[in-house]
């Protein structure tokens, strides 16, 4: 973890998650390659959902045939489709991204800690602080962070979408149970849209 940040990154996160030290430990062993048994690689797909929204979706997988057919299946399923790599990710950016709770402290107080910790945005929320940097710093920052803070809610890197599209009340319906669809295959980690909902 000290020579790697997306390592220490994952550890961060799943510590957030209250996952085990053992379960960890255990992830991170399995993660070196030693185990014939589990030849993981990550994969990146991109695509576009109803209303013409971005799609970014990683998975870890074992097989990429089969998991590429899901994804398609899943995309075609609910009347988006499946784009070549490099196709909506110019619309993201990738940055760590922080969160804690409202009770953390005053809005004052957190935007002081945002500059002090070289976030490069913070927004406020009904229940929660959002820290956003650079994914390079996001290890750096959390632990800043956690030394005035204590334990986040989410340390993560995700990929924040530089415009949304807003969506009507038909196309937000079949979104949902597209997102939640990919969510449910068991080699997606994460999916990222720039749909934005309306009440």
């Amino acid at each position: 973890p000290d020579m790697n940040s997306r390592l220490r990154s994952a550890i961060q996160a799943a510590r957030s998650a209250n996952m085990p030290k053992d379960n960890i430990e255990r992830a991170i062993k399995k993660g070196e390659g030693n185990d014939p048994d589990s030849n993981y690689e990550e994969v990146r797909y991109e695509g576009y959902g109803p209303g013409g929204i971005a799609i970014m979706v990683e998975a870890l997988t074992d097989n990429r045939n089969r998991t590429a057919s899901n994804i398609r299946s899943i995309f075609v399923k609910y009347g988006g489709n499946l784009g070549e790599t490099g196709s909506v990710a110019f619309m993201f950016d990738r940055l760590g991204f922080i969160a804690y709770p409202r009770s953390s402290g005053t809005e004052e107080k957190m935007m002081e800690l945002a500059i002090d910790c070289g976030a490069i945005d913070m927004e406020s929320e009904d229940d929660a602080y959002l820290f956003y940097c650079e994914s390079a710093e996001l290890s750096s920052m959390a632990e800043q962070l956690e030394d005035q803070l204590g334990d986040s809610l989410t340390t993560k890197l995700i990929w924040k979408p530089q415009n949304s599209v807003d969506v009507n009340d038909e196309q937000i319906q079949t979104i949902t149970k597209l997102m939640d669809a990919l969510e449910s295959d068991d080699d997606v980690q994460s999916t990222h849209s720039n749909s934005t909902f309306h009440d």
